[in-house]
């Protein structure tokens, strides 16, 4: 064993032990309840994972995850929180709006950390950001701030648009204030806005139809836990219909989509092992501030763009925190 890895196993080692030893001492291992849409493979869980090995927790030894998700059966969510709750888990991680607001109607008792949030406040799962009050607190995107700012980068890549599909679900709770926010700034911009729904996989051929029917010229998805399961369709359908689209979902722009704006939910899902740690220590949620992120992402897909037709403009590009060419 090199010296590195002599010094990364003592660290894990001393970081691991007095973990373990506190559960073997009261005979309980942490229980982790985690609600999210997306499969265990998701990176979001993959990402919590290493936050908490990070922080000396191995799963199956000094911590369990219970993970629950509804295999494309949203009205099953419901359900899975009660499970969660019955289980008497120490925590329960949530993976975006939607499946915090499930939580929070099956327990006021068990504390919940949002790994992904938009304006919790706003949702009422939190009475301020600084000081949560109840038994939720997590991570924030600023996503209603942050719609407006997505089109005005929209408008600037394509500067003659003059009217957008805006992408939304109605299984998300909360993409009405979403919805409402993009289209003030649309109004500001002088850009008309065609509302058009998707769900699920089987909607967003629909709903791009729609989008090329109304004359539009760009897709903006809303972000959602929903769409980052479809972002390579929703992107493959922009090339299809020669509709540039724009999202938050970070991955968007791997995968052909033509822009992404946003923060980086694998870091916040990763940061959630921290308020998990600090919760089993003893913390309470009503008490631990709501974190907000100080990086956005930028990323531009030149090669979508060259596939549509499109020159991006070189101010925007040399803004960009990365361009796939």
């Amino acid at each position: 064993m090199d010296r590195r890895a002599f010094i990364g196993a003592i660290a894990g080692g001393l970081l691991a032990a007095p973990l373990a030893a506190e559960a073997q001492q009261t005979g309980k291992v942490p229980r982790i309840g985690i609600l999210h849409v997306s499969p265990p493979t998701s990176t979001g869980l993959q990402a919590l994972r290493q936050g908490l090995r990070d922080l000396g927790y191995i799963e199956g030894q000094n911590i369990i995850l219970e993970y629950r998700w509804p295999r494309e059966h949203s009205e099953r969510l419901p359900a899975l929180a009660a499970e969660l709750v019955q289980l008497k888990v120490d925590v329960i991680v949530t993976g975006d709006p939607t499946t915090t607001a499930v939580v929070k109607r099956e327990t006021r008792s068990t504390p919940i950390v949002m790994a992904v949030s938009t304006d919790p406040v706003a949702a009422g799962f939190v009475a301020s950001l600084a000081r949560p009050g109840g038994n939720i607190t997590g991570f924030s995107i600023l996503a209603p701030e942050l719609s407006g700012k997505r089109l005005e980068l929209l408008k600037e890549a394509l500067p003659s648009l003059s009217r957008i599909a805006l992408l939304w679900s109605p299984r998300a709770v909360h993409h009405p204030q979403l919805v409402q926010e993009t289209e003030q700034a649309a109004q500001r911009l002088g850009v008309a806005v065609l509302r058009v729904p998707a769900s699920g996989p089987e909607d967003v051929d629909k709903a791009f139809q729609a989008a090329a029917k109304g004359h539009a010229g760009a897709v903006l998805a809303l972000g959602a836990a929903e769409f980052s399961r479809l972002g390579a369709q929703i992107a493959e359908r922009g090339l299809k219909y020669r509709l540039p689209t724009m999202t938050a979902e970070d991955g968007f722009a791997e995968v052909g989509g033509l822009i992404q704006y946003g923060a980086s939910p694998l870091e916040l899902w990763r940061r959630a092992a921290t308020y998990v740690d600090k919760i089993l220590r003893g913390a309470k949620p009503a008490d631990l501030p709501v974190e907000q992120p100080t990086k956005f992402e930028l990323v531009i897909n030149l090669k979508t763009a060259k596939a549509l037709g499109l020159t991006i403009p070189q101010s925007l590009l040399l803004r960009a925190d990365q361009v796939i060419e």
